[in-house]
């Protein structure tokens, strides 16, 4: 009799509701990097990286593990198989509780790669980045924990909360501390491909986008000029910006590692960067063209 209740009462309703938003919203966009649009489906589909790559941010790291994250695809999964318990008067509380913390721990993913972008030079700030369909999942995912029924210990609720991104900030730290050492390192101890000035790569790109790409692209280029822009970040990052009148210009994101090397670094200095070429991005709001340059270090040898 009380379960009956309970599956009759308000809550059912709120149960279906925030399950289709969890559903829903998992396959619209929840953040942008450069004009490109990534979905909560991106991750276990396999486009999240590539979109990462496209705009000159870091690849996957752990590609042998690429395999983990098809335990996405049970959000949406799980999402359905809450509303079909609920409409049937079945025990939901365990489905909707995995659902909300896989659906958050994502989120966490998504939240905090969007800030690594940022020392890559994409964007400005990680609250611009952000769509809708992000807001949307993570109120559904927070709601539906906390109506799943017939779960009325509170602690419970927000053990559940807190879980997924709990475990995926966690993991992420590690694999970031990772990425910076091995891209450190790899970036520091290879050899330029090509040793050319600031003004010279900029022309080049102006002359022939496509030709400049196919020749520079993946390839690591040490770059010597006259500062043009500096920018440093909150978590100490520091962007470094050639520029000139061809509305091209280049942009480094250095590692943080060097930022007692470079927080001197000021506009007008003449140095030398060394970093990987991610290739050309026009902007058509800025209507210019920005050369992108990842695992970059101020050039000493």
């Amino acid at each position: 009799m009380t379960q009956t209740k309970a599956n009759t009462s308000p809550v059912k309703w709120l149960q279906i509701l925030f399950s289709a938003g969890l559903l829903v919203s998992f396959f619209l966009p929840w953040v942008i990097w450069n004009n490109i649009e990534v979905s909560g489906y991106a991750m276990p589909s396999g486009g999240f990286f590539k979109a990462s790559a496209t705009v000159g941010g870091p690849e996957n790291p752990f590609p042998q593990f690429s395999f983990s994250f098809y335990l996405f695809w049970l959000i949406p999964v799980l999402a359905t198989m809450t509303i079909a318990l609920v409409i049937l008067k079945k025990k939901a509380s365990l489905v909707a509780f995995v659902a909300g913390a896989l659906s958050l721990s994502l989120l966490t993913v998504y939240f905090l790669f969007s800030r690594t972008l940022l020392d890559f030079g994409v964007g400005t700030k990680v609250s611009s980045m952000i769509k809708a369909g992000f807001y949307i999942q993570a109120l559904a995912a927070t709601f539906l924990i906390m109506t799943a029924f017939p779960v009325k210990r509170m602690v419970t609720k927000l053990l559940w909360l807190v879980i997924g991104p709990v475990f995926a900030y966690g993991a992420y730290i590690v694999g970031e501390k990772y990425i910076m050492s091995e891209t450190h390192s790899a970036t520091e101890d290879v050899r330029a491909d090509y040793t050319i000035t600031a003004v010279d790569l900029i022309r080049e790109f102006a002359a022939n986008d496509t030709a400049a790409n196919n020749k520079y692209r993946e390839k690591i280029l040490a770059i010597n000029g006259i500062v043009s822009q500096v920018e440093t970040k909150l978590d100490s990052a520091v962007n470094i910006k050639f520029i000139d009148t061809t509305r091209h210009f280049l942009n480094f994101s250095l590692e943080k590692q060097d930022y007692l090397k470079t927080k001197k670094i000021k506009v007008g200095d003449n140095i030398s960067l060394k970093g990987s070429c991610s290739g050309s991005d026009y902007s058509m709001i800025l209507d210019s063209t920005s050369i992108n340059f990842k695992r970059a270090i101020l050039n000493l040898k």
